[in-house]
């Protein structure tokens, strides 16, 4: 294996072309950018209504449930991708505030649904004005077609990405494992060395 080949940051070739893996670290850089700024357009949707970027992404989320589809704990922890104890906590503080309300669920008794009260739907009517503008600037210069090839594609991307992580983690403890079996194995290989040399 090559130094250049040693430095790839991805093996798969539908990833590398044939400046390697150039075109997805530029991806990657550009991505964070756009992450960078979607975070602190987030951060002030928030501010603006005096909520924490959490309970913002809550409404907006339990806004956009339908009939068909009611939001519960669950179901917002999910599209949020994060734990259900946190969401939890997180909801209950937006109860006591007056901006949703729980009822139970029509087909299954142990689950509750969620739904703004009139409060929650004002804040958002308020914020709606702010976020227009914004997310016309953030994704305006798109097409139709390049805006919903993006949400499908971000969609599978963010699917797979809680998987990635948990190899990243095995991958990690592996080749931690490894290095520290090498750096063991180093001063018994450097004591026969010098043991042949002294012969």
């Amino acid at each position: 294996m090559t130094v250049i080949d040693a430095l790839l940051t991805a093996s798969k070739p539908e990833l590398l072309d044939k400046e390697g893996d150039r075109t997805l670290r530029g991806l990657l850089h550009d991505y964070f950018a756009f992450g960078r700024s979607l975070d602190a357009a987030r951060e002030m949707f928030a501010g603006f209504v005096g909520l924490s970027t959490t309970q913002y992404l809550i409404l907006i989320a339990i806004k956009n449930s339908t009939a068909e589809e009611p939001m519960g704990v669950n179901q917002v922890a999910e599209r949020l991708y994060l734990s259900g104890a946190f969401v939890t906590n997180e909801i209950n503080k937006l109860v006591s505030e007056g901006l949703i309300e729980k009822s139970p669920h029509p087909g299954d008794g142990r689950r509750v649904q969620l739904a703004l009260t009139q409060d929650g739907v004002s804040r958002l009517i308020r914020l709606a004005a702010l976020q227009r503008p914004v997310n016309d600037a953030l994704f305006g210069m798109l097409t139709r077609e390049e805006f919903k090839a993006l949400s499908q594609l971000l969609s599978r991307l963010a699917s797979g990405a809680d998987s990635a992580l948990k190899l990243a983690e095995h991958v990690q403890a592996t080749l931690k494992f490894q290095e520290d079996q090498r750096s063991a194995a180093a001063p018994e290989t450097r004591k026969k060395r010098r043991a042949t040399l002294r012969k």
